[in-house]
This record gives structure tokens, sequence and C-alpha cells, in this order.
């Protein structure tokens, strides 16, 4: 049984005493504290040793990916079986002295390391990732982004000049540029009309970002070659470059305000300690401190 069933079953008998006792005593039972054992209930005994609520929770956050597309209730039974397999297992470990072995030691020895390190650094970061910490991250990278120039742009794409010099004349002629694009562009957003939204400068290859920039709205260039072939380019529309919102980029902010803050803490750790590498020369680099996620926000769609 879970929390949330515990509180489900424990509504059911306070609105059944409501009902025989009258309102008094369901404002009684209401106030109640839900018990620990009803809170992490035992799921299993394998030869009497228990297996809790807080086990599996523990083990599915351990599995992740592989449980990813199993139904709830599938998810639960297969998790289950895991942990009594691994008391068995574990026990029959035990009995052959498994952990008295030298390599056993070694990994225990690892993995309590790196589970100290995680839980520490999670504890740092979590702390570090305030909402002023996180606002004044937004800030300076809005001030980066806003009043770069963006264009919202169309292209057909084809492998030849020659190809492309047809293209260019159909146009001149009055042919609708999206159709076209649709009908003879290799790009795979030709279906889009070889809409490519709105970019910035550096987002696409210089010969094509030179020729892009360069036109005005509504403008069609001459062909332009690239790595990819020749493109035809419409310019639809120039503007200012504006920061998202905090609320598109908040994730990524959080993201980059945890990390930063478990490296710099890492960091903070290794000026005091006394580290001796035997693999190399005393004046040899230090090695980098853990970096910090890249803290662009990412480009503004049409």
């Amino acid at each position: 049984m879970t929390s949330s069933s515990s509180k489900a079953k424990f509504g059911l008998r306070a609105r059944l005493a409501a009902a025989t006792t009258g309102c008094l005593a369901m404002v009684l039972l209401a106030g109640l504290p839900v018990r620990a054992e009803e809170a992490n209930p035992v799921l299993a005994k394998v030869n009497g040793a228990e297996i809790r609520q807080s086990d599996l929770a523990l083990a599915e956050e351990e599995l992740g990916p592989s449980l990813a597309q199993m139904d709830p209730s599938t998810k639960k039974e297969n998790v289950l079986a895991f942990l009594i397999d691994m008391k068995i297992v574990a026990k029959a470990a035990e009995a052959k002295k498994i952990e008295d072995r030298e390599d056993f030691k070694a990994r225990l020895a690892f993995t309590r390391n790196r589970l100290l390190m995680d839980n520490l650094l999670s504890v740092e970061g979590k702390a570090a990732t305030t909402d002023e910490a996180m606002k004044k991250v937004y800030e300076d990278a809005s001030k980066q982004i806003s009043g770069e120039q963006e264009v919202h742009a169309r292209h057909i794409l084809v492998e030849t000049e020659d190809e492309a010099k047809a293209i260019e004349e159909e146009l001149k002629k009055g042919a609708d540029f999206a159709e076209l694009a649709k009908k003879k562009s290799k790009d795979p957003g030709a279906s889009d009309g070889g809409d490519l939204g709105f970019f910035t400068k550096d987002q696409m290859v210089p010969e094509f970002s030179n020729v892009a920039f360069a036109l005005e709205p509504g403008k069609i260039s001459d062909p332009v070659k690239s790595q990819f072939g020749w493109h035809i380019i419409k310019v639809e529309e120039k503007r200012n470059r504006k920061a998202p919102d905090f609320e598109q980029v908040k994730a990524q902010i959080e993201t980059y305000v945890t990390r930063k803050a478990q490296a710099d803490y890492v960091a903070k750790l290794r000026e005091t300690a006394k580290v001796e590498r035997m693999d190399q020369p005393a004046e040899a680099a230090k090695p980098d401190a853990m970096k910090p996620a890249d803290s662009k926000m990412a480009p503004s769609k049409k």
C-alpha cells in the first residue's frame, strides 16, 4: 500500500465514521497522523528480510531507463521480482564469503565514495539553485542575446548551378517560392515551403548567412553555392532577437546553475587538498575542474 492509497482508505473510514457519529468524530479522525508503517509498507519478505515501498522506489530510480516503457503495474511487479531475487542471491553470496574478496572490497569502496560524492554535490547544487541566482543568470544571458539580428528566410536547395538558374527564372516570371521549394528543393524542410524560421548569422554557413543578412525582406537572391549545394534564398522578415521568456529556459538555467555550483565546490575543495600524482612529474598541470553546461539559451522559434 502506498502513502496515497493509505490516505484514500483513511478518507473512506472518516466518511463512514461521520455517517454514524457526526461531524465531531470526522474531525477527530482526520487529525490522526499516518503511521510510518502505512507510509512505507512491507511489500514482501525473503527469508524474513523485509522489502518495503522505499526499497521499491530506490530500485526504480536506480534501474531508470529500462523501466520507461512499462505500465505502472508491470513496472512494480518487475522491480519487486528484481528485489526479491537480489535478496536471495545476496544471501547466497554472503554464504560464499564474496564480501571477503579483495575485488569486492575495492568495488564497494569505489561505490561508497561515488555515492558520497553524488549526494554531497546534489545537496550543494540544490542549495545554490535559488530563484535569485537563476534570475541573475537569465538577466546576464538576456543582455548578450537582445539586439542581435535575426532573419526569417526560405530557401530552395538543388544540386547544380544550372538547376538553380532555372528556378531563378521561374521565380522572376512570378512562380510561388514556397510551392517551388516543395516541388524541387532537396532540403528536408522542402515540405514546409523551404521555411528555415528565424536564425542568427552564426547559425548558418557563412556563404548562406552573408547573402541572407544582406537581402531586404521580400527579396530573392541569385544562386548561392555552399557545401550543401546551390541555394536560392528569400528573406521574409528581419528583427532584433529577443530573449526567450524565463519560464521557457528555466530548466536549462537550473541545470547550468546547479552544475556551476558543483564545479565551483569541487574546485574549492581541490585547492586545500594534498594531491600527489605518482604517474606524472610534480610540475604536471592539474586536471581541469568539472565544467558547467553551456549557458546559451535556445534560439527563438519563428
